[in-house]
């Protein structure tokens, strides 16, 4: 080996919205912002990082590179799309600081919402959609299309999972979660241009052990589960960090409980909405954990989750909270008050647990001998 190989530098420096920073070579802009953080940071819809070959589809990563490198200052003609452009020695980028970049990325933010119904009020997704976070900061207040949107059937793609094609915005992220954890892809792209939608061939069903983690990579309402379907609102859950040893994956994850009910379980998220990494791996999850194990005894429950996405999940989500003093027994002489009502015998809704229901609640569950019973 020769000493210029040995002596090659292996960090680069960059500078993004006039912040300088060393990354190593190779690394992405968009990674590098990510390692600065903050508004610095390029949204993205269809990168993941722990997803090979992701990445250069949405367009909502674009930015200006004012100089190429210390080599070429020369700027780029065009905006690039920062999940697929490495960065050079000496190269400034500008993201927020580009008039330019604000522009064009809110016409990518309209081009993405020309199809997208406005499903949000009751979107299993409303409150941790990334869609949503896009549209807030990145969007318009209107929209200038006028014709009919496009529109699709609602379909079962497996016993667990429902598509929303209407919803998609062709990211490509469940397709390569399928490639790259399971043995058999059953599904993907079909059709081009406008009629482009993700389905399975024939109505085949995703069946495998690992499919689940195809409604995590999800950033819109597109792969919705039937187990929560409907059941409740995120904000109004409680999601707390818990782990269990499981045989087929790592067997971490965040239970979404209200009250003593687990409603669902998902893989634990950074603070970019990927799942989080372990021992160098990602933290995938498998079907069991998933879908099987809804009840608080399954896990070993650790503490509150950490929410640092900017979303109404981290309203009402305390962490280190002191409670006051309860002064009640004291002003009684440490009698217990006396209840004229208690509401869970009075309420027909507590009745019923939720997390138990293989789909949304309905009148008829409600309404059933069983629950008249209970």
């Amino acid at each position: 080996m020769s000493s210029e190989t040995k002596n090659t530098v292996s960090t680069v420096k960059v500078t993004i919205d006039n912040i300088t920073i060393d990354v190593p070579a190779g690394t992405t802009i968009l990674n590098a912002a990510r390692m600065i953080g903050g508004d610095v940071t390029p949204p993205a819809m269809c990168y993941y990082s722990k997803l090979e070959g992701s990445g250069g589809k949405c367009r909502t990563c674009l930015v200006e590179v004012a100089a190429g490198s210390a080599a070429d200052p020369r700027p780029m003609p065009k905006l690039v799309a920062s999940c697929r452009t490495g960065v050079m020695e000496g190269m400034v980028v500008k993201n927020i600081t580009s008039d330019k970049v604000k522009e064009a990325r809110a016409g990518v933010v309209e081009f993405l919402l020309l199809n997208h119904p406005l499903d949000c009020p009751v979107c299993d997704q409303a409150g941790e959609c990334h869609l949503q976070d896009l549209g807030y900061e990145h969007g318009k207040e209107g929209t200038r299309y006028e014709f009919e949107r496009r529109t699709f059937e609602k379909e079962d793609i497996g016993p667990y999972i429902q598509l929303h094609m209407t919803r998609c915005i062709l990211c490509y992220r469940c397709t390569y979660v399928a490639d790259q954890l399971t043995d058999n892809r059953v599904h993907g792209i079909l059709d081009r241009g406008d009629h482009a939608e993700i389905s399975t061939h024939i109505s085949k069903a995703i069946d495998n052990n690992f499919s689940g983690n195809m409604i995590d990579v999800c950033p819109v309402g597109a792969l919705t589960d039937k187990t929560f379907r409907f059941k409740n609102r995120v904000w109004f859950t409680k999601p707390v960090y818990a782990h269990r040893d499981c045989p087929d994956c790592c067997g971490k994850v965040t239970l979404w409980q209200r009250g003593d009910e687990v409603l669902r379980v998902t893989a634990r998220k950074d603070e970019w909405g990927e799942v989080c990494s372990y021992e160098g791996k990602p933290g995938w999850i498998c079907n069991t954990c998933r879908f099987d194990k809804k009840s608080a005894s399954d896990w070993v429950i650790e503490g509150p989750a950490n929410i640092n996405r900017h979303s109404v999940i981290s309203q009402g989500h305390y962490t280190g909270l002191q409670k006051p003093k309860e002064t009640l027994p004291e002003v009684m002489g440490g009698r217990a008050p006396k209840l004229m009502m208690d509401i869970h015998d009075v309420s027909e809704v507590n009745k019923i647990e939720l997390s138990q229901l293989p789909g949304a609640a309905t009148g008829n569950d409600f309404n059933s001998p069983a629950a008249k019973e209970a």
